[in-house]
């Protein structure tokens, strides 16, 4: 059994027991609370069934965040995560829910640090070694600026939420390679997203794991699931809903993040 499942159990049966419990074991046993942050790939983009309350965080109750929490009634559920948000943004404007009652975090965030949906314009856009170049200095700044800022959100998180268990939950390869896309992105290019992407989720799971945090990886359940496979759970280049480009569907929440976290949970 997990360690939020177990928390839960134990706190219950303690309390029917009569179990008087007092000073930081309390905070601990009763530490149950779920709260969700991070950026659009835990917000649900893609995915529809928005929350109108959210506004242009564009929270969606498909999303993995409100999926778990419909599935497993932690004490309490706060669902922070916001659309195009970054480090910063998370330390700033997300962490006000977080308390020693907090007994699980999930975010996935870093990805928007690193200017991925500029990497991906660009690539679409311009040519292929203009593409290669903006993904080249997306790397620079994985490698040298975002251990940084993710030490910065995960020493924030655990400051305010000292009993929980934390999942950083990764991002998934955009394509599968010698698919069945006719047209797009050459293989070269989408060899080097799939690449760049590969180097964020290290650089997020060594970080993860020097702060005690788990790490949750989506490449696994996205396999076979990429752009260009016959059942894609990310959407390519929308022009009706640019927004939702190279993220998530409904099915990539609940067939691709949501197993992750549960496991990882």
């Amino acid at each position: 059994m997990r360690r939020f499942r177990l928390a839960a159990f134990v706190t219950s049966f303690l309390f029917a027991s009569g179990v008087a419990l007092t000073g930081a074991t309390t905070a601990q046993a009763a530490a149950t609370g779920y709260v969700a942050l991070g950026d659009s790939y835990s917000s649900g983009v893609g995915s529809g069934s928005y929350i109108s309350s959210s506004g242009d965080c564009k929270r969606s109750t498909k999303a993995y965040p409100s999926l778990w929490a419909a599935a497993h009634s932690p004490s309490t559920f706060n669902f922070e995560a916001c659309s195009g948000a970054r480090t910063g943004d998370v330390i700033a404007n997300q962490l006000g829910s977080l308390s020693s009652a907090t007994g699980l975090v999930s975010i996935s965030v870093g990805g928007n640090d690193a200017g991925f949906a500029d990497v991906m314009t660009t690539c679409v856009l311009y040519s292929e070694s203009t593409c290669l170049s903006r993904i080249s200095q997306a790397r620079t700044y994985v490698t040298s600026t975002l251990p940084g800022n993710l030490d910065a959100v995960y020493n924030a998180i655990s400051a305010k939420a000292p009993a929980a268990h934390v999942v950083a939950i990764g991002y998934p390869r955009f394509y599968q390679l010698n698919g069945s896309c006719l047209a797009g992105l050459s293989e070269t290019e989408r060899s080097a997203i799939n690449s760049a992407a590969d180097l964020l989720d290290t650089t997020i799971s060594k970080k993860a794991a020097d702060h005690g945090f788990t790490f949750g990886d989506v490449r696994t359940t996205f396999t076979g699931h990429e752009i260009c496979s016959s059942d894609s759970w990310l959407h390519s280049v929308n022009w009706t809903n640019i927004g939702e480009s190279y993220h998530p569907t409904a099915a990539g929440q609940s067939g691709g993040y949501l197993p992750v976290f549960t496991s990882a949970a």
